[in-house]
């Protein structure tokens, strides 16, 4: 499942997460790279500036969803050539990272800055507040300040893995999402053939899984399947016209292809007659419901809409 959750993630934000094209990213290793703009070695001394593509860089990305940048933070900056010197400055990005997603509305409370690191800065992270800690119980005679986690390579990498995907579904949660409007187009003949139905409030407090964006996304659904089933399906030779259903979720009610086709459909129709006609509407096996999604991706492709949606 978290695999798929990657997957996911890495090509939504491959795709649509630049001002200019796409632009292929890899967590965590591509992001970790960006934000820590240029690796030194302790022989170097001067001040080393990040030279990425224009417009490729994490704070580009984040300034593009966002449309402002971090307060403090530059696209573009320096970095102390002192490796101590610039996992502290790395690490205070990491923090105010995670501030302004917070201040957004992000919940990241289990993710720590220095999960951001690179594996190298993390090891000198550790190392550097542990004799500080260290050095502050010979003086004062007791443990202060956080618990600080001495992770192995593997599990470090396990961790940053997790920490930059749930950073990048925040910042999803609090950029993104947004932008679906609430303002629904009240049609009667809509309405009136959703009355029988349970309805989806978009309130705020009325679910713990799904925000207001995200319901309002699924009462978009619920009124558009319901409203072109029987326009879309009225001959069919594979199963009739399908019947009423309740859509509640983004996986299981939409494995069948038939609710993803009606929305296309909507905005559509011509597609309806050469492609969405052939689907089957009472789906039992695998085969009908392959069948089903090479029809809905051949009409995304039909109309050039290519976001690699796999079948």
């Amino acid at each position: 499942f978290f695999q798929k959750t990657l997957s996911a993630v890495t090509s939504w934000f491959t795709l649509f997460g630049w001002s200019k094209g796409q632009n292929p990213i890899s967590v965590p290793d591509s992001l970790r790279r960006d934000v820590c703009i240029v690796q030194l070695t302790v022989a170097q001394e001067k001040t080393f500036k990040r030279r990425a593509n224009k417009d490729k860089g994490f704070y580009d990305m984040l300034l593009h969803l966002n449309g402002q940048p971090i307060p403090g933070i530059a696209a573009s900056q320096s970095l102390p050539s002192d490796p101590v010197e610039r996992m502290f400055q790395l690490h205070w990005q990491h923090s105010e990272l995670l501030s302004f997603l917070k201040s957004k509305g992000a919940y990241l409370p289990h993710v720590m800055p220095e999960f951001l690191l690179s594996p190298e800065d993390y090891v000198l992270w550790t190392e550097v507040n542990t004799g500080l800690r260290r050095g502050s119980m010979r003086s004062s005679g007791k443990l202060s300040g956080k618990s600080i986690f001495v992770l192995d390579h593997r599990t470090f990498e396990t961790m940053s893995k997790r920490a930059w995907t749930d950073v990048l579904l925040q910042m999803y949660k609090v950029f993104v999402l947004p932008r679906v409007s609430s303002r629904m187009i009240h049609d009667p003949s809509s309405l009136e053939s959703l009355k029988n139905m349970p309805g989806i409030k978009s309130e705020p407090l009325c679910s713990n899984i799904y925000s207001r964006y995200e319901r309002t996304i699924l009462i978009w659904l619920n009124k558009h399947y319901e409203k072109n089933r029987k326009i879309m399906w009225k001959d069919s030779q594979r199963g009739g016209i399908p019947p009423m259903r309740w859509i509640v979720n983004f996986d299981q009610d939409l494995i069948d292809g038939l609710v993803l086709a009606a929305q296309v459909a909507a905005y559509c129709p011509y597609l309806i007659p050469t492609h969405f006609i052939k689907m089957y509407t009472d789906p039992k096996t695998n085969e009908e419901f392959l069948h089903n999604s090479l029809i809905l991706v051949k009409a995304l492709h039909a109309i050039s809409l290519d976001i690699d949606i796999k079948v």
